[in-house]
């Protein structure tokens, strides 16, 4: 993935990986800013139970706002990928 583009966000590197998605950092290409991408995998994206999963971790992220929790910026669909699109916060990987 990395140097790819999804939509308007170019990705740079690697953050981690975990059983629900990889998260990377990309480069949004509109607002100047970097930001965190996590991608749900695509033998996951074909499972319409896991989508949905996806999704409403998107909705609950966005009604939550609080200095401890990353903000969302948004829910995207680029070529069949789906991706959350998230606050960068920099720092030690938990």
């Amino acid at each position: 993935m990395i140097e790819k583009t999804l939509g308007h966000y170019e990705i740079t590197s690697q953050l981690g990986k975990g059983g629900m998605g990889e998260v990377y950092q990309a480069k949004d290409q509109k607002l100047g800013r970097d930001v965190a991408i996590k991608i749900l995998p695509e033998e996951f994206a074909k499972d319409a139970d896991r989508v949905t999963r996806f999704q409403r971790e998107a909705k609950l992220l966005a009604s939550l706002n609080h200095p401890n929790i990353a903000a969302i910026h948004g829910l995207e669909e680029s070529g069949g990928t789906n991706c959350l699109v998230l606050e960068l916060v920099e720092g030690e990987t938990l």
